[in-house]
């Protein structure tokens, strides 16, 4: 996901060019934020938004150009439109503009779904907002917000692991836009024997008790999560060790067989289909309440293709899982 900076502009032009795309049906309003009593209304003309803007900006006559137009785009259909508005809500907060009126509106008039954020910069102190730097600065709130740093503070040695991570963290990141930084991480990766060892000793002690899982996380903050086909048993699984912040291939830890020769969890269905084209519907993530949790989704890589077999029947030749 990028984000982008329009130029500050007087009048604020950006709202009738966003309200515009809703009545001509190429854009969907999806926030209005912190306009007062105006969100009482159950109608709101793009006067009474530009009225309220210029109201608030008039406050700082030093400010000859308060409009804040920002347009934030992932790659495709990657995001949904809810995800897309959350990722706005998350930046403006981040970048110091939470309390500022605004509103977002969703557009699909391009071959990357966006979303566009007008506001003012001047706040009810009549003070401006911090604009230095806003074009470096917003790209690195951004992946803040996607959660690309949090994850980049772990160990791993696969991008599906790197995805992994931000799905299990609830992150909404999906389209990392530094593959060399991914790259350059994922070479520097280094096995910890002696921390796959202990964890492997772990599982063996404690497999058998009942809430393994659930104890693993809770007391031990490891966390695992099996891949499985709906209705079948998991054919692999992935160690998340957030106590030393490395992600582990299962069979570097414990062989699958020798986890699963006690019951921790039966297997559950996968529901109907994801709510987005990204998900992979034949990854499921199940605790040993029997709950069903969801599916996990991984970024497209060699490893999930592997798995999945996407590229099987076009070259007709197996691939194994190197996850």
């Amino acid at each position: 996901m990028i984000v982008r900076f329009l130029d500050p502009v007087k009048n604020f032009p950006g709202v009738r060019y966003n309200t515009n795309k809703v009545e001509r049906n190429k854009g969907e309003l999806m926030k209005v934020s912190n306009f007062g009593a105006l969100q009482g209304f159950a109608e709101l003309r793009p006067q009474d938004y530009i009225n309220y803007l210029q109201m608030l900006s008039a406050q700082n006559r030093k400010v000859k150009q308060p409009q804040l137009h920002v347009v934030l785009s992932g790659k495709g259909k990657l995001y949904d439109k809810f995800q897309l508005t959350q990722a706005a809500e998350l930046w403006m907060k981040e970048m110091g503009y939470g309390e500022q009126p605004y509103f977002i509106t969703l557009h699909r008039d391009t071959g990357n779904d966006h979303v566009h954020i007008v506001s003012t910069r001047i706040d009810r102190q009549g003070e401006k907002i911090d604009s230095a730097f806003e074009w470096v600065r917003g790209q690195k709130a951004l992946n803040k917000v996607l959660g690309y740093d949090h994850a980049f503070t772990y160990k791993f040695s696969t991008q599906a692991q790197f995805y992994l991570l931000l799905e299990q963290g609830g992150f909404l990141g999906r389209d990392l836009l530094d593959h060399s930084k991914l790259e350059k991480h994922i070479g520097r990766y280094q096995k910890d024997q002696q921390r796959a060892d202990e964890l492997r000793d772990l599982f063996l002690s404690r497999k058998a008790e009942s809430g393994f899982l659930e104890l693993l996380a809770t007391k031990f903050y490891v966390e695992l999560v099996f891949h499985a086909s709906a209705g079948k048993q998991p054919y692999g699984y992935t160690v998340l060790d957030h106590h030393t912040k490395q992600v582990f291939k299962g069979g570097e830890i414990l062989p699958l067989k020798h986890l699963l020769d006690v019951p921790i969890f039966p297997v559950m269905p996968v529901p109907g289909d994801a709510h987005d084209s990204g998900i992979q519907q034949d990854r499921i993530e199940v605790l040993d309440t029997g709950n069903y949790i969801g599916p996990v989704w991984i970024a497209d890589d060699i490893d999930d293709e592997g798995v999945l077999g996407r590229n099987r029947q076009r070259k007709r030749k197996a691939r194994t899982n190197t996850r």
